[in-house]
């Protein structure tokens, strides 16, 4: 489990500030794009983002995290029963008080929890995905849904039609789909990123026996596991990443229609957001694909180069 920084102790729970004070410790720590981009939102929509990161981050270490090997389906049950809880206005440690406090404020749904809690039991007996369908729900389920815990959070210029989940359901096929609706480009942005993470990370997942492109895709470029498992670092391995990258970049695309439809005071630090985490692809090119012996990142000085881009597009786009 993320192991949180301690408050100044009592015999209760933190304080609210004390909370968020965790919230923002952590999100500086382990996601500093994420936080980078929440720098930028005014200070309530800034700590309410940091407690649902918490919360998602410690989700996430239950299956991929130094305690991973413990979970069971019967944890992710408890963590969903804890989940309830929450929402039920029911803190039970120091980070839970924010998330509380922010589930009040904004009020959040649980399904997209739910949903997300649900990708982590794919991680428990999934390592392959046939198809890039069946990989798409798994990003959806670990990261678009975070697009959809953060929208009420961001605030919108109309409301969805529908529940945003259900939209993404069928927004493949759906001839009433809304391409005005921002929560399925709120879940377009989350996949998107997963994307570029599963690209990024493809090295690191071999290591634990996951290989998450999809293995359709692998055959087309005649490019096996064992390749893979190997690191090759061939034409075969760079047309295969090429194509990867160029999908990731057409929903990052998709994704960025919809930030006009934020509220005017969200659209810089998602619009920073988005270009931040899309230029890990453009390091994963510099690297010349290798991510099995080279990290992707993007460097500080690059960041600072993005502001003043997010916030012209912010107000013109």
């Amino acid at each position: 489990m993320l192991h949180l920084p301690d408050p100044p102790r009592t015999n209760t729970l933190a304080t609210l500030e004390e909370s968020y004070e965790l919230c923002r410790q952590v999100t500086a720590k382990y996601s500093k794009t994420f936080y980078w981009g929440s720098a930028l939102m005014p200070l309530a929509k800034r700590r309410a983002i940091w407690a649902i990161y918490v919360w998602c981050r410690r989700t996430d270490e239950l299956v991929d995290g130094p305690m991973a090997k413990l979970t069971t389906p019967e944890t992710l049950d408890d963590w969903e029963r804890r989940l309830e809880q929450l929402f039920g206005g029911h803190a039970l440690d120091d980070s839970d008080v924010a998330l509380v406090d922010t589930i009040g404020r904004y009020n959040l749904d649980i399904q997209p929890f739910r949903d997300m809690i649900a990708g982590q039991r794919m991680d428990l007996y999934r390592s392959r995905y046939q198809t890039y369908e069946e990989l798409e729900l798994y990003c959806y389920r670990v990261a678009g849904t975070v697009g959809l815990m953060t929208t009420p959070v961001l605030g919108v210029a109309s409301e969805p039609t529908r529940a945003p989940w259900d939209g993404f359901l069928q927004m493949q096929t759906s001839p009433d789909r809304n391409p005005d609706d921002p929560t399925e480009r709120a879940i377009a942005l989350g996949i998107a990123n997963q994307l570029t993470n599963i690209l990024r990370d493809v090295g690191e997942d071999r290591h634990r026996g996951r290989i998450y492109l999809p293995l359709e895709d692998l055959e087309r470029f005649r490019y096996t596991e064992q390749d893979l498992m190997n690191g090759v670092v061939d034409d075969r391995w760079r047309a295969l990443m090429q194509f990867q990258i160029q999908r990731a970049r057409t929903i990052f695309d998709s994704a960025a229609k919809g930030i006009r439809l934020l509220h005017p005071d969200a659209r810089w630090p998602v619009w920073a957001a988005l270009m931040l985490y899309s230029r890990i692809l453009h390091s994963i090119e510099r690297n010349g694909y290798d991510v099995f012996n080279k990290r992707a990142y993007v460097p500080t000085t690059g960041k600072v180069r993005c502001l003043p881009v997010a916030l012209m597009r912010s107000q013109v786009l």
